[in-house]
């Protein structure tokens, strides 16, 4: 394809996934009051606990405005991320052969529906995280907490969380792509997990271990998953190697087999005629 056509299929897939975002924004405007309510229900929740005042704050004549187009947006781009998603890889998909279209389609299928997941996982965790970091307002004192700097703290886990359960899906593809055995992942699964818990507890600040246990587990599940990927794609690769007389991944041949290279015999016989 020349690169004047790149550039029209580029601009086209562009136009479509804008387009898409600005239906999600209409969306996102439409449902802004019940999640605004959703959104605020911690913090009511937390200075009723506490029999005090926990409310949001719009310091600005236009923070409300803000914050419900800042809302909007961030809804769209969650509502039609299977959109602008499939609109980059109709874009990549002609210069990808049929074997890597079926692993693109793979990662993408299994992309969305995980970062859905960490996300509605971060969504989940944020009253009781709401709860305890108001709890160090002293008594007697009214906790009224900046809209803008509340919508960011929030988007920030969301996305956080989002971004951790995409892990796997970035493992797996840089095992595919040859970078990284899965020996390699499998060796460091200790820091693995360690990482998990420790993001966990930073990221859901609260005072029991349930809550982070619940969040770390899928975490590591997930790593698992993609070592076990990684390893059978290993093997198989290992297998087309060594059909090919090449060495394994790791430089070597098998125990029961000539450890000279192919060719080497050959050359060695004709040497010593």
């Amino acid at each position: 394809m020349p690169l004047r056509a790149h550039l029209i299929e580029l601009r086209k897939r562009l136009v479509l996934a804008v387009i898409g975002l600005v239906v999600g924004g209409v969306i996102g405007w439409i449902l802004y009051d019940p999640v605004f309510g959703a959104l605020q229900e911690p913090l009511l929740k937390a200075g009723a606990a506490r029999h005090g005042v926990v409310a949001l704050n719009f310091s600005g004549v236009a923070t409300s405005f803000d914050m419900k187009i800042k809302v909007s947006l961030f809804l769209g781009v969650l509502v039609t991320s299977p959109w602008w998603i499939y609109q980059l890889w109709a874009f990549i998909t002609p210069g990808l052969t049929r074997k890597e279209r079926l692993y693109a389609v793979g990662f993408l299928s299994a992309s969305v529906p995980l970062f859905l997941v960490g996300s509605y996982l971060a969504w989940w965790a944020l009253p009781n995280a709401v709860a305890l970091l108001t709890e160090f307002t002293p008594k007697n004192a009214v906790n009224y907490i900046d809209a803008q700097t509340y919508l960011s703290f929030v988007m920030r886990l969301i996305l956080a969380f989002g971004l951790a359960f995409l892990l796997p899906v970035v493992m797996v593809a840089v095992n595919f792509a040859g970078l990284v055995q899965a020996r390699t992942w499998a060796k460091g699964w200790r820091w693995a997990v360690m990482a998990a818990f420790v993001f966990s507890a930073v990221m859901t600040p609260t005072p029991d271990a349930v809550t982070m246990i619940v969040l770390a587990l899928p975490i590591c599940f997930l790593y698992f998953a993609a070592v076990g990927i990684g390893m059978l794609h290993d093997r198989r690769v290992d297998r087309d190697r060594l059909a090919q007389g090449l060495p394994r991944l790791d430089g070597t041949y098998p125990e029961d087999a000539d450890t000279t290279p192919p060719g080497e015999s050959t050359r060695s016989a004709e040497s010593g005629r």
